[in-house]
Formats: structure tokens, sequence, C-alpha cells
């Protein structure tokens, strides 16, 4: 006759049904049967929570990617000797790469602006709007005006919303832009220019609405006295992911009479950030499955001492010390997974419905989760990626079958003639 033990390394229907059976509580093992509710809750939760706020994470990361390329490029392609001057036959180049949607040329001049008493710092980028529709134009949030109000010679500026409000001007109104151009003998000397307000834009970023302003690159050009040149080159890409590997193969295929940068070079700090704060969120969220792992262990140890007789009987019976560990792995792994399960679906569908569910409970509670007045996202978005919810998944998955190895362990070696002696 074959005994349990006998059925090989794998798991038999008698180890499966006795493991299912202990999870089912009597009268008198309640407790740990709560203690084991409480275990699968928590890794549900912890799971769920990690989902969410991973997801919440990517959406604002994408939404400050995009807010930052509304007024920049995806890549630039400068001259590594000054100005670009053959810049037509560079944009061919660039508009011919694999993966180009539009390039266009602009010039960039750091200065001083001035309206009134009011002298603050400015980045002037040189655009021309026949160029710059195709590049960015259908991203560029215009509160009043449009580019089409750049013209050469016309003297127009465009400034961003913070900057317009702290020089208290509007459309119409002058300003005098302060200009250090360099002479040849490598000194710099000041450049007054006066322009008119033709509009006014936000991009959503402190960074670009206090600081920024458009001009014609005709009118920047004549500032810098480079003639028909400009600084540089800026390409936007089919797929902003693939800016970098864009850039790398034109600063190949060009040589190094370019030099090529992309956004996550010239934006890294911010994307930086980003990414230490997903993995602080993680680290302290894994701290919830943590505990309810050790909630398992815990539990799977309180049920090792209540089914000592039980393990003693099953041993006389002919079950060896493995199929022992597999009953226990069996409770314990039952109660992880499904833990796991459910915290994943729980977390898609609240990762999915973030957008809907927040504005429910603002409405529901009377508040402001992130008030319009304070916080340039006054929504929560969110951007659900399944590469982390199968990361996710799994991790939790192998950190609660851990938790089972040791009461899995101790029961195995619960020795019968000891637990059988006053029985």
């Amino acid at each position: 006759m074959r005994t349990v033990s006998q059925c090989g390394p794998m798991l038999n229907p008698v180890e499966l049904f006795v493991g299912l059976r202990y999870l089912r509580a009597k009268r008198r093992t309640r407790f740990v049967s709560f203690i084991t509710l409480i275990s699968l809750v928590g890794i549900a939760i912890g799971v769920a929570a990690l989902i969410v706020i991973l997801s919440v994470m990517n959406g604002f990361e994408g939404e400050l990617r995009n807010r930052l390329l509304s007024m920049s490029a995806h890549g630039t392609i400068s001259g590594s000797h000054g100005p670009v001057q053959d810049w037509q036959t560079l944009v061919d180049e660039v508009n011919a790469e694999e993966g180009v949607a539009a390039a266009a040329p602009f010039v960039q001049i750091e200065g001083m602006i001035q309206s009134g008493r009011d002298l603050l710092g400015v980045m002037v980028h040189g655009v021309d709007p026949a160029w710059e529709d195709a590049l960015s134009g259908d991203l560029i949030n215009m509160v009043e005006g449009d580019l089409g109000v750049l013209a050469p010679g016309d003297r127009r500026i465009i400034l961003g919303r913070i900057l317009a409000y702290d020089l208290n001007v509007r459309i119409g109104d002058g300003v005098v832009l302060l200009i250090p151009r360099p002479v040849g003998d490598g000194t710099l000397e000041p450049v007054l220019e006066r322009f008119v307000l033709g509009g006014v834009f936000e991009a959503g970023l402190a960074d670009h609405d206090s600081v920024l302003a458009l001009v014609h690159a005709t009118d920047a050009a004549a500032i810098l006295d480079i003639g028909d040149a400009v600084s540089a080159i800026r390409f936007r890409a089919d797929d902003v992911m693939a800016a970098p590997a864009i850039a790398a193969s034109l600063q190949q295929r060009l040589g190094d009479s370019v030099t090529t940068s992309d956004w996550t070079i010239e934006n890294g700090s911010y994307f930086r950030a980003i990414r230490i704060e997903k993995m602080m969120m993680s680290l302290i969220l894994s701290l919830i499955i943590g505990v309810a792992a050790f909630n398992i262990v815990a539990s799977l140890v309180m049920v090792v001492t209540d089914k000592t007789t039980d393990i003693a009987v099953l041993r006389t019976l002919g079950m060896g010390p493995n199929g022992v560990v597999r009953v226990f792995f069996v409770q314990g792994a039952i109660i992880g997974w499904a833990g796991v399960a459910i915290g994943v679906v729980l977390g898609v569908v609240l990762a999915t419905y973030v957008p809907v569910i927040a504005p429910f409970l603002e409405q529901l509670f009377g508040f402001q989760i992130m008030p319009g007045d304070v916080y340039y996202v006054s929504r929560i978005p969110s951007e659900l990626e399944w590469q982390d919810v199968t990361i996710i998944a799994i991790a939790a998955f192998i950190l609660t079958s851990l938790a089972t190895l040791y009461p899995a362990r101790r029961a195995a070696l619960v020795n019968p003639a000891e637990a059988l002696r006053y029985e």
C-alpha cells in the first residue's frame, strides 16, 4: 500500500485537502482565523495602495513632461562652434531622420526685462511662427493673442503669464529688453531693445511662466548681431520617449560639427526627483505588505501549536516532513496569494478611476484636494503601467510565500512520539 509520503515531491491531494481544511475556523481557533483575515486584508491594502500611488506618481510625471515640453522641444541640435549659419539645410537633415515629426530654428537669449521700475530676469526664445506652428503651435496654451503676432521687424513679444503679471503689463504695453551681447574681444556690451506686448501664454510651470518670453527669430538674431544664423534647431519626435535615441542617431550621422541634446538631459533634475519620490513611496508602502506577512507567520505559528496532535497523527500515518511543510505552505500561500489577487484587482480599479473618484470625494466632503490657487495641477492624474502592477504582484507573491517557510518547517520538526505521549 502506498503511503502519503511516497507520492513524490509535488503537492498531492491529501496535502492540499489538509491545508485547505486548516483554513476553516473552529470555535476554539476563531482568534487565529481573525489574525488570518487581518493578514489577508493587510496584504490586499498594501498591494492596492502601491498600485494606486505609483499610478498617480506616473500621472504626475506625465503631466510634468507634457507641461515642460509644451514650451520646449523634444531635442535640440546646436553648432559646436557657435551659431548655426546654414540652418535650412540642417532642418532638412533633421526632418529626414526617422521618427522626427517636425523641426524648427530658434534663437536663445538670456537677459533682463524692464517695465517701469520692475527689472526681472528673462529667457528669450526667438522663433519663427511659420516653422514653430508645426513644432509646438498646438501645444502652446495662449491666454491672449497667438504666435501670429510675431512678425519680423514688428518688435512684438509674448510673455509668460506670471512674468506679465510681475511686470504689470497688458497687451499693447511696452517693455525693454536689456541683453548682454558678446563683442569681438570677448567682452560684453549692453543692448537695450524696446518691444510691445502682443500675447500671453501659460505653460503651467513656474520655470516657464515666470521667465520665458517669445520674440520673432529675426528680431532675436538682430539683437545678438548674428545675421541670418540661429542658436540651434529644435525637433519634435513622434514618440517622446524615442527622443534620446533620435538625438544620438543625429549626433552620429551629423558628426562633430553639431552637439545634440534631448529633454531627458535638459530636464533631468525634475524626473530624478520624481523617481526618488516613487522609490521612497514604494519602500514606505511595502512596509504594509511586510507587516501583513509577519501576521501570516504569527497566525501559522499559532495554527502549528494548535495542530500539534494532528501533525503527529499525520506523521504516524506515513506523511513525511516535506509533506507537512507542504500542508502549511498551502495554508499560508492561499492567504497571501488571495490577498495579492484582491489587492491587484482593487488597485487596478482605483488607479483607473482616480480622476473620477477624486472629484466625487471632493464634492461629497466639501473640500478640494489640490486647490487651483495653490497648485499648478488642480486634478489628480493617474497613469496605470502594467509593468508596475506585474512587479508589485510578483514581489508580494514571493514575500508572502517566504513568510510560510518558518512555520511550515517548524511543523515538520514536530516529534510524533512527544506529541502523542499524553493523548
